[in-house]
């Protein structure tokens, strides 16, 4: 048993990348099992997600449909108002990706953050808290704004911003872990502020 904790401590960031690669690829599967006919393997993919991320179709990705993406004006004439929120697809719209525009950018820039930091560990130090800060600032005005009803987001704002906010979440944490389980592991110092000095 302490050799499997062992093995999971020096081998965290493996782990952690198969992980988020399963998150983000489960969400990406279910318009594909959609499309094949596979319903029942599908739903409870869009169920489980459903717990995390709100699914509203006109803030997701479709897929095998004429187009991506969707407004709601459109899903709206074509659905009706009531389910434009909820609605999977349809073989003439597509399958939507069980994860919103954002969540999806925000999880598979935490995936490339990781498989990046593989290959610069010893090299690269974590993210001041200042830095992460201003990071995020960008999906925390386009978040806010839209929920308060003042404005609508557009599909690039949230890529873009997603992709900020996992970027820098990943950039502030895993050198972090890898200052705890592996303290033998040199960091530099960083130009954004050591990482330690931030903890």
């Amino acid at each position: 048993m302490i050799g499997v904790l062992d093995g999971l401590r020096r081998h965290w960031l493996f782990a952690v990348n198969v992980i988020v690669a399963i998150f983000v690829g489960l969400p990406v599967l279910a318009p594909i099992l959609m499309a094949a006919g596979r319903p029942d393997l599908a739903d409870p993919i869009y169920a489980w997600y459903h717990l995390v991320c709100h699914q509203w179709a006109f803030r997701s990705f479709f897929l095998f449909g004429p187009e991506s993406v969707y407004g709601p004006e459109v899903l709206a004439d074509f659905v009706g108002v009531d389910r434009m929120f909820g609605i999977v697809g349809t073989p003439e719209l597509g399958y939507k990706v069980a994860f919103c525009e954002r969540d999806l950018a925000i999880y598979t820039s935490v995936l490339l953050a990781g498989i990046g930091y593989a290959g610069m560990r010893g090299r690269l130090n974590g993210l001041s808290l200042t830095a992460y800060a201003i990071m995020i600032l960008p999906m925390a005005i386009d978040g806010f704004t839209q929920l308060f009803g003042w404005r609508e987001s557009t599909v690039e704002l949230r890529l873009v911003t997603g992709f900020l906010f996992g970027l820098g979440s990943a950039w502030l944490i895993y050198p972090r872990l890898d200052e705890l389980l592996l303290p033998t592991l040199a960091h530099p110092t960083s130009v954004l502020t050591p990482a330690r000095s931030q903890v």
